[in-house]
C-alpha cells in the first residue's frame, strides 16, 4: 500500500486529488496539508511514501521543500496550475508533473510512474528465508547475514547497511530498508537511523551508542525506543 500526502493551500484542490487518489488501487491518502512546513513537520513523525505537492503555496513553496527533504526522501509528483516550473521541477528528479485541472487519465499516468520508481526503490533489497540480506553491491548481488548489520543509516540516495567489518551501500530509501528490516530485531530510532536493538552499547543523552558510533536519537522515537529496551 502506497502512503500519500496531499499538500496544497487550496481545499478544493486537496478534494479533488483526495477523490482521484481514492479510485488507484494500492493506494491510500495518509494525510492532507495546508502548507509545506505542515507538511515538513508531518513528515518527520510519519512513514510517506508518495507527495501530491503544489508548487505556489504561502511561506515555503513546493520546490523549496522538496530542495530541503533532500535525496531521502518521498516520491514526489508536483499538481499545479502553472507551466512554467517544469522545467525546474524535473530538475529536482520528480516522478511528473502535473498541471490542473488534474484529469483521472493523467493522474492515474502519474500514479503508474511513481509505482515504478517506489517498486524499483524496494527491489534493491531482499530477503531470504534464513535470516540473510541480499543487496546489489556495485555490479553484483551480495549475500549479508542479518546478524551482522548493525545499523543501517541514510546517505542521500544511498543507505550504509553497517557490519563490524565495512559498510555496504546500496541505491535505496531508509523506508525501503525499514519495511523489509525484521521488526523484532530492529528499530528506528532517528530520521536517517535504524539500529539493531541487541547492539545497542549504551544510551546516552540524546542518542545510544552501536559499536563505538554515538547515533542520535529523535525525540519523536525515543518513547517507543524506551519501552522495547525495557528500561527500568
Amino acid at each position: 500500500m502506497i502512503r500519500a500526502l496531499i499538500i496544497d493551500d487550496n481545499k478544493i484542490a486537496r478534494s479533488i486529488l483526495s477523490r482521484l487518489a481514492s479510485a488507484v488501487n494500492d493506494l491510500t491518502i495518509v494525510g492532507e496539508c495546508s502548507d509545506a512546513m505542515e507538511a515538513y513537520t508531518y513528515m518527520m513523525d510519519n512513514p510517506v511514501d508518495l507527495l501530491l505537492l503544489d508548487i505556489e503555496m504561502p511561506g515555503m513553496s513546493g520546490l523549496e521543500l522538496t530542495r530541503n527533504l533532500g535525496n531521502a526522501r518521498p516520491v514526489i509528483i508536483f499538481t499545479t496550475s502553472k507551466k512554467e516550473y517544469a522545467a525546474e521541477a524535473f530538475e529536482l528528479n520528480v516522478a511528473d508533473y502535473l498541471v490542473k485541472p488534474v484529469v483521472p487519465a493523467r493522474f492515474e499516468q502519474a500514479m503508474a510512474k511513481a509505482k515504478e520508481i517506489l517498486e524499483s526503490n524496494r527491489e534493491e533489497v531482499k530477503w531470504s528465508d534464513d535470516e540473510f540480506i541480499f543487496i546489489r553491491d556495485a555490479h553484483i548481488v551480495r549475500r549479508l547475514k542479518v546478524d551482522d548489520i548493525l545499523y543501517a543509516e541514510a546517505m542521500g540516495d544511498y543507505v550504509k547497511l553497517h557490519t563490524p567489518q565495512k559498510f555496504y551501500a546500496i541505491h535505496t530509501t531508509l523506508k525501503s530498508v525499514e519495511e523489509r528490516l525484521p521488526a523484532g530485531k530492529f528499530i528506528r530510532i532517528h530520521r536517517s537511523y535504524i539500529v539493531a536493538v541487541s547492539k545497542i552499547d549504551t544510551l546516552e543523552d540524546g542518542g545510544a551508542v552501536v559499536a563505538h558510533k554515538f547515533i542520535p536519537i529523535a525525540d519523536a522515537y525515543r518513547k517507543t525506543l524506551n519501552k522495547r529496551m525495557n528500561i527500568l
